[in-house]
């Protein structure tokens, strides 16, 4: 755990998996589109907003029930309806983002361990990576079920390193979410990667408190490159994506 940014090789990358891998949101929109055409009342964005709440969970298809009652249609025929709907839709538009097949096959490639980082519970998890293609290029996929927390407890993180069974600045964390992914794996050691494009909420030139933010899951491979040669050479990375203090 010892050793200043740069002077570790990574050995292991751990991804977050909704908005870094794929774009949930797009996906979840085309599924309040065809719920609210399902029941023929609202708008998506006003079924969309329902979560976002924090009442309940991002995933939770009570919010869905909770629509169908403010907008006086519930029934528990329509209700069961529309979750299967949200269920089925949700999953067939969800597509990696562009360069993250190619990317992970080469990671494994070059003998790094891969693994997901994800506060999904598995029976959501695992469907979207199948269906993705990604589920074989990772040795490991840590959901809610398996810690009972989610990020940003540090739990997660630490028991996918105790699964790698390798010290912090030996893995890399790629995120989305600087409060979630970033802060915590950031306070523990990692070295961190914020995933700027699968950040709505993010500005340009953003680094959401990581030591590297890329635009392209395919940048990795230039930070990695980069990391290898600063560890060689005794300096520090620079250009773009280089750490920030």
């Amino acid at each position: 755990m010892s050793g200043p940014l740069g002077k570790n090789p990574i050995q292991a990358i751990v991804f977050d998996m909704d908005n870094t891998l794929f774009d949930l949101v797009r996906a979840k929109y085309a599924a309040c589109q065809m719920i609210t055409k399902e029941a023929g009342c609202g708008r998506p964005p006003d079924l969309f907003a329902y979560f976002l709440r924090n009442s309940k969970g991002f995933e939770d298809p009570r919010n869905i029930r909770d629509f169908l009652l403010d907008q006086g249609v519930y029934s528990d025929e329509l209700f069961d309806r529309c979750s299967q709907l949200y269920r089925d839709v949700k999953l067939a538009n969800i597509r990696p983002y562009p360069g993250v097949c190619e990317t992970l096959a080469t990671l494994g490639r070059k003998g790094l361990a891969l693994a997901v980082v994800t506060d999904a519970h598995r029976r959501d998890a695992i469907p979207r990576l199948r269906k993705t293609g990604l589920l074989t290029l990772f040795d490991h996929v840590v959901t809610y079920d398996v810690t009972g927390e989610r990020k940003p407890s540090p739990l997660p993180f630490l028991h996918v390193l105790e699964m790698l069974q390798l010290d912090p600045p030996s893995v890399m964390m790629v995120g989305d979410s600087p409060r979630r992914d970033i802060v915590p794996s950031r306070q523990i050691g990692m070295v961190t990667v914020y995933a700027r494009y699968g950040d709505r909420f993010s500005r340009k030139g953003d680094r959401g408190g990581a030591h590297y933010a890329v635009d392209s899951v395919r940048e990795i491979l230039s930070i990695l490159e980069r990391k290898e040669k600063s560890a060689e050479t005794g300096e520090y990375p620079c250009a773009a994506g280089s750490p920030s203090p």
